[in-house]
């Protein structure tokens, strides 16, 4: 059983590495990773918040590695993906997930990445200034990963069975 779920783990870290270093928008001080966040969701869905946390920690860590990233990588992605497995084990609904993930990365990691911005990156930014590229990432992963989830709702349940 731990194997299947850190084979899985792994398999989401790769798409996420490769998927946000192939596919993103910037807008205005940020890069929106829709991909990160798609696999937040369904890493959320899947193998639950500790895991999907875990997850985002990697992706984030390996795209500073790599120079794609940032460090405000890490708030928006690991808040969003733990509060989406939260949402999801409670609710037990697709759509909570998704909410979980926007609402923990857009609003909560785009406030905690305030302080990281101004005394870590030295950048002088207002309060509010990431919460509407997070948004926009965010929200466009989280509808990705919905409509893959509602997709493949039978297999994903299966998945879930044996892991």
């Amino acid at each position: 059983m731990k194997v299947k779920r850190l084979t899985l783990s792994a398999l989401f870290i790769a798409i996420g590495v490769l998927g946000g270093t192939a596919i993103y928008i910037p807008v205005g001080v940020s890069k929106c990773y829709p991909i990160q966040h798609a696999v937040n969701v369904l890493a959320a869905i899947i193998l639950g918040p500790f895991y999907s946390l875990a997850i985002a920690f990697c992706i984030s860590l390996l795209r500073n590695f790599m120079g794609t990233g940032s460090l405000l990588a890490f708030p928006g992605s690991m808040i969003g993906a733990f509060i989406a497995g939260i949402l999801y084990m409670k609710f037990k609904k697709p759509v909570a997930a998704a909410i979980g993930e926007v609402f923990g990365t857009g609003i909560l990691g785009s406030l905690v990445a305030v302080p990281i911005a101004n005394l870590i990156m030295g950048q002088n930014v207002g309060a509010f200034v990431y919460i509407i590229p997070f948004l926009l990432s965010t929200t466009g992963g989280s509808i990705i990963a919905y409509v893959i989830i509602k997709a493949l709702q039978n297999k994903v349940r299966s998945v879930m069975k044996g892991i």
